[in-house]
């Protein structure tokens, strides 16, 4: 079957009904793709259940709340309760522990699918990673927003090499309120309550919005791992052994991924694996994604991004550089746990992913040639 054929009957097929993390539709969308790996001739392909709470506007919107009602009690409430609810946003968006919901939120299954290629017993081991789950949309995550800024500041836009940090506005509330307590400026705590209440109204759109298609982010991504494993079956690598991997409830801030760390880490030599997250391949313009992170960011290894770098040159794909993202994906896990790891991603002229948690994230809008060249670049880099 075509690359092409192949790519667009999976997404397309994934992308016709709901996929929200840890839900039922990402359970059939776990065994779909585990019968599409079967069926490419992957080995010992199986779909592994781990335990998710399946979204992330719980844990921040109560954080936030917790610390503006914590303020209304007084200083020493603010500085305490702000302080902690400050420590828990940063490890929440920043793919730490997640102690803040794993203790006091409900969990549920979700389920990440894993299938192998080429030689066990291979001194290399290439992990390809995607994921299968979908978002929730919300008012911040409005189309028009990054367009603001290039019609505003054009010269900043096309210098900037990331957008606007908006996750600190979730960080920003309990930091405030927790200062107050400590120093006593007033304004420290109406410019803390304001911030934190702006939060948890945002954590409440987007927990009431709907679950987009996720064409983009991540199923054409998605659908380049299953390609993937038809063409490396057919031509299996050399001294390499390949782990095909899509995660569930990596939009809940990368918990697929976190369990997959618990589960296989502890096997994956550091010296010997590396990581490529594929991430809203299917805009229009490929990248390699120089760092990420919502409040600190990480960068990825010079010797892992060189090396995506060199896979584009030899596979005659142009991937942009220089660009780093203020989200979080499942690489910033394996990038955490010292892993050599690598983001091929994809962004449009706003410089952030084409239709991202938004409505209009459907396979129609779709760009097929940036998925099948992610796939070119994926095939040079496995064969480097």
């Amino acid at each position: 079957m075509p690359r092409r054929v192949l790519i667009e009957r999976v997404v397309r097929e994934l992308a016709s009904y709901e996929r929200e993390s840890a839900s039922d539709g990402e359970r059939r969308a776990a065994d779909r793709l585990a019968d599409e790996l079967r069926e490419a001739g992957c080995r010992d392909v199986r779909v592994e259940e781990e335990r998710a709470h399946g979204g992330y506007w719980w844990p921040l919107g109560l954080l936030n709340v917790g610390a503006a009602l914590a303020a209304l009690l007084g200083r020493l409430p603010a500085a305490l309760v702000g302080g902690a609810a400050a420590a828990a946003v940063y490890d929440d968006v920043s793919g730490g522990r997640l102690w803040f919901r794993r203790r006091t939120l409900p969990h549920r299954p979700t389920w990440n699918v894993v299938g192998e290629l080429g030689d066990p017993a291979a001194p290399r081991t290439v992990v390809f990673m995607a994921h299968h789950d979908a978002a929730h949309s919300g008012l911040v995550f409005h189309p028009g927003l990054p367009r603001v800024g290039m019609r505003l500041v054009p010269k900043l836009h096309a210098r900037a090499n990331q957008s606007i940090p908006i996750i600190f506005g979730l960080f920003l509330g309990p930091l405030l309120l927790a200062l107050w307590g400590l120093l006593g400026r007033r304004r420290l705590r109406q410019a803390g309550l304001f911030s934190a209440g702006c939060a948890t109204a945002t954590m409440a759109n987007i927990g009431a919005s709907a679950v987009v298609p996720g064409a983009n982010d991540n199923l054409g991504a998605v659908g380049a791992v299953v390609a993937l494993a038809h063409e490396l079956a057919e031509r299996p690598p050399e001294g390499v052994r390949v782990v095909l991997l899509s995660t569930g409830s990596e939009e809940s801030f990368m918990e697929g991924m976190q369990g997959f760390g618990r589960r296989h880490f502890p096997a994956l030599s550091r010296e010997t694996t590396e990581f490529v997250c594929l991430e809203c391949v299917g805009s229009p313009t490929l990248c390699v994604v120089e760092a990420e992170g919502m409040l600190r960011m990480r960068h990825y290894p010079e010797a892992s991004r060189e090396a995506l770098a060199r896979a584009g040159d030899e596979a005659g794909v142009e991937l942009t550089r220089g660009l780093r993202t203020v989200a979080a994906t499942d690489a910033l896990i394996a990038l955490r746990a010292g892993y050599a790891t690598c983001l091929l991603g994809g962004v449009d002229e706003t410089k952030f992913p084409a239709n991202y948690h938004w409505p209009s994230d459907t396979p129609d809008n779709l760009d097929w040639s940036s998925i099948e060249d992610a796939v070119e670049v994926c095939l040079r880099y496995v064969r480097g």
